[in-house]
């Protein structure tokens, strides 16, 4: 019977697990197509009170901080302040590769996801095009991510997003490809309120992030799936000495 009572606390909590990361990948496959049609209200629904983006090594704090990313930056540069979808306007936001760690106590998580960004505007609405932008152009970046599962206006615990943390990786013009672009957003260099679409913060020296063609590591919130968190570069490159 122990064995039993055993066996079925841990199936209970294997099911509690995968209904988490269920309901993580919901949440930011909502996110993306939120943010497709420019709807910064319903992206700010998504996060906690205290929740952030990170985005052009800058942070945008709160849900003020979010409505004026997705809201008095991004809806007023791409439809005009309207809510989407917009005639003639491309701004799909693909939400791949998802590895989830959900905390043993269920009451946070971290997750890694690559967003995949095809953009670009009729030629029917080009005049609308903001300046400097490329008319069509790919962008490609990865998330580390953490959410917090706290209850909602009801009382229901659910998942919400506490830090999205968004790292460019590349973009490109369609018409010459990542090989001949440097990319058009820059990082954030003047805070709000000096800059009306500035972030709240900007990332630390040692944090600050260039933009395509600069590469750089995006530290992985997940453990090694084979070897676990004891992984090391150097203890297995020593094993590798060792092979026949």
């Amino acid at each position: 019977m122990a064995d039993l009572e055993s066996r079925f606390t841990a199936l209970e909590g294997r099911v509690a697990e995968l209904e988490d990361q269920a309901a993580i990948r919901k949440l930011q496959w909502a996110y993306g197509y939120y943010i497709d049609y420019n709807r910064p209200e319903e992206v700010a629904g998504l996060f906690a009170e205290d929740g952030a983006v990170v985005f052009l090594s800058g942070e945008y704090r709160g849900h003020a901080g979010v409505i004026r990313l997705y809201g008095t930056w991004f809806q007023n540069l791409f439809t005009g302040g309207r809510r989407g979808p917009v005639k003639g306007l491309l701004l799909d936001h693909f939400q791949l590769q998802d590895v989830i760690t959900v905390a043993p106590d269920r009451t946070t998580a971290k997750a890694r996801f690559r967003g995949v960004l095809a953009g670009g505007w009729h030629d029917a609405i080009k005049d609308s095009l903001p300046e400097g932008m490329p008319q069509q152009f790919w962008e490609a970046g990865i998330y580390e991510n953490d959410y917090v599962r706290e209850a909602n206006e009801s009382g229901d615990l659910v998942w919400k997003i506490k830090r999205l943390n968004y790292l460019m990786q590349w973009q490109a013009d369609y018409e010459t490809g990542w090989a001949h672009t440097v990319a058009h957003l820059q990082p954030a260099v003047q805070c709000y309120p000096e800059n009306p679409i500035g972030p709240d913060v900007i990332l630390p020296e040692e944090e600050w992030r260039q933009t395509w063609p600069h590469r750089q590591e995006v530290a992985m919130s997940f453990a090694h799936p084979v070897l676990g968190a004891a992984f090391v570069v150097e203890n297995f490159t020593r094993l590798q000495q060792q092979w026949p």
